[in-house]
């Protein structure tokens, strides 16, 4: 394949945009390593390295929100990736909001828009 990344500038991370691709909304900013890209390229799952648990996660697997990826686009300097996925089950965020931008500045104060489309207690019970 012919798509040079830049994984040197984040210790070996990429940040990747995450857009719904049917209604534009922006849905949250993970990382990738090499092989979490290389995940995603062979499964269209998106795969993600969680910087703190140190391994690499398929988005939704515990969830089943899981996000098909629809397009990749590269940013000009090819160190940040944007992916257009179908998020299924409508929420791309842990704590159960369809955006991780769920929270907007008004003021001096983070108001929240929107509702859970789901309860993160209820999803991820340990």
């Amino acid at each position: 394949m012919d798509i040079d990344l830049d994984f040197s500038k984040f210790n070996g991370l990429l940040p990747a945009v995450v857009q719904d691709v049917e209604s534009g909304d922006v849905l949250m900013v993970g990382f990738m390593n090499k092989e979490a890209w290389d995940n995603t390229l062979a499964t269209g799952m998106a795969t993600f390295f969680s910087r703190s648990r140190r391994e690499l996660w398929v988005k939704g697997k515990t969830s089943g929100n899981v996000q098909k990826v629809k397009e990749i686009r590269i940013d000009c300097d090819s160190d940040t990736v944007l992916l257009k996925v179908e998020q299924v089950g409508g929420a791309a965020c842990h704590k159960g909001f369809k955006s991780c931008f769920y929270r907007k500045i008004d003021g001096d104060r983070a108001v929240t828009v929107g509702k859970p489309v789901f309860d993160p207690e209820e999803v991820y019970k340990k």
